[in-house]
């Protein structure tokens, strides 16, 4: 405990400030995973909604201090990717289906092609002079 009055100020300034903090760093996890349960229902029009919203409260975040600049903007890469990849999904969807059974056909256990054994190699072994 201190003893000197700036410490004891010290002390409460630093727990305030911890919970604002605390209480920011929540609401980013909060945006974040209500984004992620937007995209995991695969609602695309939602999840464009929800996109602006979200990296509004990262970049607030990151403003004030709380996050780096560098952390916000892979957190915020992170979702424009994770929704452009649902939006692309539909489309490749049918054309991937369309190359599987291809696939399965072509690799049959029956002629699957058998690894062959490469040979040991031998090492020299040094022959005694004596020995001769």
């Amino acid at each position: 405990m201190p003893n000197i009055k700036s410490a004891k100020k010290r002390v409460v300034v630093t727990e305030k400030k911890n919970s604002q903090n605390k209480m920011i760093k929540s609401s980013v996890k909060t945006a974040i995973k209500k984004f992620n349960a937007v995209l995991a229902a695969g609602d695309i029009e939602a999840a464009e909604k929800l996109l602006p919203e979200t990296v509004s409260v990262i970049d607030s975040a990151a403003s004030k201090g709380i996050l780096h600049k560098n952390n916000a903007a892979n957190k915020k890469s992170a979702l424009a990717k994770n929704l452009n990849a649902l939006k692309a999904a539909p489309k490749q969807a049918p054309q991937a289906a369309a190359a599987e059974p291809a696939v399965k056909e072509e690799i049959q256990p029956e002629t699957a092609p058998v690894a062959e054994e490469k040979p040991k190699k031998a090492r020299a072994k040094k022959v005694k002079a004596d020995a001769e």
